[in-house]
């Protein structure tokens, strides 16, 4: 069987056990599982996500969910992206970025901390398709799959809050309107207990 059939095979099996799952919190290893242990099925759910338009959410979507955790939201489906990144892309943003990761530091080619493998570079996008972002090359940057895969981020230089509110106070109406809608999606809990105290 050749690999693009084994990749859809997986890619099948974790479809179908997320929409029997929907708004369930799911684990990577029982996703692992399901896939029917495919090494790459990180891989196959950003496919799920990307070419399908799943509303599959990961801790960096949602503050309560754990490095690992994923939660497919509801059965409607987000706009599909048919652009390819195509080749010249992928060559000028690796050398944009000078064939780096821009999370955890490491060059392609070098032995990855994390896994002991050699670093191997993937395209990782700045805002995430499923949250509406571009393949466009300044939304796109040079990842390890490590870091691509969300495995590690604790070494992401992070702007503080001063530099940042001093950012947002600076955007547009409308760009701080958006933010606002992500920050609830992001913090619906948080967002909820905040509007009752208000409100009491």
């Amino acid at each position: 069987m050749s690999r693009a059939k084994k990749g859809e095979g997986s890619r099948t099996k974790l479809r179908e056990y997320f929409l029997r799952n929907v708004g369930e919190i799911l684990s990577s290893p029982e996703l692992f599982d399901i896939s029917g242990g495919a090494h790459e099925f990180g891989r196959r759910i950003r496919e799920l996500r990307n070419d399908e338009g799943m509303t599959i959410l990961t801790h960096k979507d949602r503050s309560d969910l754990k490095p690992g955790q994923y939660i497919y939201l509801n059965t409607k489906p987000l706009p599909i992206h048919d652009k390819a990144i195509s080749k010249g892309t992928r060559a000028k943003v690796l050398d944009r970025d000078g064939h780096t990761c821009q999370s955890c530091g490491v060059s392609a080619g070098e032995i990855h901390p994390f896994n002991g493998r050699k670093v191997t570079l993937q395209l990782g996008h700045i805002i995430d398709k499923s949250m509406g972002g571009s393949d466009e090359e300044n939304n796109l940057q040079a990842l390890c799959s490590v870091c691509n895969e969300g495995s590690s981020n604790i070494t992401h230089n992070r702007p503080d809050f001063i530099k940042l509110k001093a950012q947002i106070k600076r955007a547009p109406k409308d760009v701080q309107l958006e933010l606002l809608e992500w920050f609830i999606a992001k913090f619906p809990n948080q967002a909820t207990d905040n509007l009752s105290k208000n409100n009491s």
